[in-house]
């Protein structure tokens, strides 16, 4: 509901308009004003403030494959959505699952609900003049998510609001929601176990061996979900999680439309159609195919957004998540072409790289391969898979019993699926909403990553981070999202606004009055 503030601020630039000398205003700045003015809450779908959760807690769940040694004839004809479909078939095969007990002596990172806050000034008589990253992101605090890079993206002011009144981001119904779809989603793929943690390293290797499963997952059937990331932006970290990643291309006309040559004259290293099927030799037309799909595997990224309203949002709305796919994009480029200084992340989280594993970690994730089918179920179809999915994990962990050890595999295997490098990982990207009650899809926007756009965006967020600028609010014409701001009653920008719009009635007014 509105202040009595602004119903006056209101009733006194309504009262101007309709006075005899007309309005100055146009039509879209009449509906601005009263958007600026206007108590009356609205569901902003695309919020991710309020509608996204944070991606930097501690994980004390080891996610294994659903099924092990699923072999598929090529990854790149697996439709999307196809892929739920056949992971709810193989599922049924499975006759029994193991489940760890949750043993409840873990010990947990600093996360939004255990770590200190800093809502008010050290000196309360003084005003805090420390950056945001000084005073919400540095140590013993949590560093930087992907998440907080793309908030400000809808509203600077509301997200410096939510961190200097709350300390940190609030879990709302539409969070708690949107979780269990995500939940539901990542059932399809793999199986959580609660693993006991007793260290901030065994934390740790949780995670890393979490990205090794989701890794070799996503090679043997073509599709995985919910991979974390690291990485750092502008010397700093940053951690994220990717929704989905697959042999899939969102969007075969847009990636073909980047990859269309400029000019009609082939390169100059390029065959002719003589040299090039005279190289073949006796290649059937299937080889020739088959040559040219193993060129084109690459690997496409794409996040998964709820909604309570059966609409895609606009291109306005749409900015948040934009970013945050292609910031995604950035991390991951990043670890794929082995560019991540792990020392800093250690130095940062304050772990010790070197530190042996627990034996009770090792003996929780290496058992895991004693078996996820009984003696009556149906074994894998391939022995080759079998092999590759059953690889002695308590082996494996052993010879890489230490953070560092455990992180080169985990590069070893991130060149293993982008072979490439970078280049091994496509460049279309992909938003896909899903009905916030059913979990059915609702549509999707892909896009082309852009690195200059991605390039100007973190370093204007990157200055107000570091302090360099103040918070800004939103431009007029995406005052929309005023509406259902919780600060929008003490909102500087906004009653800065309001009376800039009071003062232009009295000048209209002034002028009018002297003709």
């Amino acid at each position: 509901m509105a202040s009595s503030a602004t119903e006056d601020a209101l009733a006194i630039i309504n009262r101007d308009i309709d006075s005899d000398y007309g309005s100055d205003f146009s039509p879209e700045e009449d509906q601005i004003v009263s958007q600026l003015l206007s108590g009356q809450a609205v569901d902003i779908e695309d919020n991710p403030i309020v509608n996204d959760a944070d991606q930097n807690d501690a994980q004390q769940t080891l996610r294994v494959p659903l099924v092990f040694g699923r072999e598929q004839q090529s990854p790149f004809y697996q439709a999307a959505r196809a892929a739920e479909e056949i992971a709810e078939q193989i599922s049924k095969t499975v006759k029994s699952r193991r489940y760890y007990p949750d043993l409840s002596n873990h010990l947990r990172e600093p996360t939004p609900e255990n770590e200190a806050t800093d809502a008010t000034p050290v000196d309360p008589k003084k005003p805090d003049t420390r950056s945001p990253i000084e005073r919400f992101r540095t140590q013993p605090r949590k560093p930087l998510s992907v998440t907080d890079l793309v908030s400000p993206a809808w509203c600077e002011l509301q997200y410096w609001y939510t961190l200097t009144k709350h300390g940190k981001k609030r879990r709302t119904r539409e969070m708690k929601e949107g979780s269990r779809v995500h939940k539901k989603l990542e059932d399809q793929v793999h199986t959580t176990v609660p693993v006991e943690v007793t260290s901030k390293e065994d934390g740790w290797g949780l995670r890393i061996w979490n990205v090794i499963q989701s890794l070799r997952t996503l090679r043997d059937t073509g599709l995985t979900r919910e991979l974390e990331i690291w990485g750092t932006i502008d010397g700093l970290v940053v951690n994220g999680i990717i929704d989905e990643l697959s042999y899939v291309c969102p969007d075969k006309d847009l990636e073909e439309s980047l990859d269309k040559p400029t000019t009609d004259e082939p390169p100059p290293d390029q065959p002719t159609i003589a040299e090039f099927f005279k190289g073949l030799g006796n290649s059937s037309l299937d080889n020739i195919r088959n040559k040219r799909r193993y060129q084109s595997n690459k690997i496409y990224l794409c996040d998964v957004k709820t909604r309570s309203v059966r609409t895609l949002p606009s291109d306005m709305a749409f900015r948040p998540t934009k970013m945050q796919l292609m910031l995604y994009h950035r991390l991951f480029s990043a670890l794929a072409s082995n560019n991540v200084d792990f020392s800093i992340l250690t130095d940062r989280y304050k772990l010790d790289p070197s530190k042996v594993f627990s034996d009770s970690f090792i003996a929780q994730v290496g058992s895991l391969n004693d078996t996820f089918y009984d003696a009556s179920s149906e074994p894998p179809s391939s022995q080759e898979s079998i092999q590759k999915w059953s690889q002695d994990s308590m082996t494996t962990l052993l010879e890489h019993n230490t953070l560092t050890l455990l992180w080169s595999l985990m590069i070893s295997e991130f060149q293993i699926s982008l072979p490439d490098g970078a280049a091994s990982l496509g460049n279309i990207l992909k938003a896909e909403y899903r009905s916030r009650d059913t979990g059915e899809v609702v549509g999707s926007k892909t896009f082309a990553m852009d690195d200059r756009e991605l390039e100007n965006y973190v370093e204007k967020e990157m200055q107000w981070w570091r302090g360099e600028r103040e918070a800004q609010g939103v431009v007029v014409e995406e005052a929309f999202k005023c509406r259902s701001c919780d600060f929008a009653d003490d909102c500087e920008w906004r009653l800065k606004k309001v009376e800039e719009a009071k003062e232009k009635v009295r000048m209209m007014k002034k002028r009018t009055a002297t003709v």
